[in-house]
């Protein structure tokens, strides 16, 4: 019983002393293994794009010719607070009588999640386009709110001001709806149906649509896209700015 019991205190001392040389080892390990890294409070970002055709609600913003645009993005993500600012070389407006070559965005607003999936986004955006000289003027300023759904969403765009220089237009509204899954090997489809209600000008009234693939190489981002508005009134130098297009864009975002 003896030598039983001392075998015993042996084993015990063994067992407490790999255990202990274990729990060093994992010790150590986890000390020299490299912290998850944090996510910042605030970031700053800035993008460029080159895009053979700039078409916003389907419509054509640069007579069906390549323009270029840059921006930069603020956020605060404890409080999901951000603002922004975005310009791009645009036609319309030279098309339409006025004297511009670009158009200059400002926005700010909030953007989050509920849980369960659901994320949103609400905020402002004021377009500006510099001296446009069109006989309405054409610097829009809309309110936006937006619900998600993992890939899905519909937002909802209200205008508090004439909408892009057409007359007695104040509280027009666009209603997107959308998605985008990933496929694989990074390749998103990204889906998308609009209806742009322009208040008091039925006949400016219209729906788009876009069916897309976009991919991260990591070096810049592609898009390619097609891109189909059914409205033919914006027919400037006997262009329909609005016809079915393929949309091929290349982005960079650091």
């Amino acid at each position: 019983m003896k030598n039983l019991s001392k075998n015993m205190t042996l084993a015990a001392a063994v067992t407490l002393a790999l255990a202990a040389f274990a729990g060093n080892a994992m010790a150590q390990e986890a000390a020299s293994a490299p912290a998850a890294e944090a996510v910042p409070d605030n970031v700053v970002s800035y993008n460029v794009a080159l895009t053979s055709d700039y078409r916003y609600r389907g419509v054509s913003q640069s007579r069906l010719k390549p323009a270029v645009s840059g921006g930069a993005d603020y956020t605060n993500n404890p409080t999901g607070l951000y603002v922004g600012t975005w310009l791009s070389s645009i036609k319309w407006i030279k098309d339409g009588g006025g004297d511009t070559n670009f158009e200059w965005d400002v926005y700010g607003g909030k953007r989050g999640e509920f849980g369960n999936g659901f994320s949103y986004d609400v905020g402002g955006l004021y377009y500006f386009y510099p001296s446009n000289g069109l006989s309405t003027n054409a610097n829009t300023f809309e309110l936006y709110g937006q619900l998600g759904y993992g890939p899905a969403y519909i937002k909802y765009s209200h205008s508090t001001t004439n909408l892009f220089g057409v007359a007695d237009s104040k509280n027009s509204g666009y209603l997107d709806v959308g998605a985008n899954f990933d496929m694989t090997d990074g390749y998103m489809l990204n889906l998308h149906v609009g209806r742009q209600k322009v208040e008091h000008n039925d006949s400016l009234s219209y729906n788009d649509y876009k069916l897309g693939v976009t991919k991260d190489f990591g070096v810049v981002t592609g898009s390619v896209a097609v891109v189909k508005a059914n409205i033919t009134s914006l027919a400037p130098n006997g262009k329909n700015l609005a016809k079915t297009g393929l949309v091929v864009t290349v982005s960079k975002t650091f």
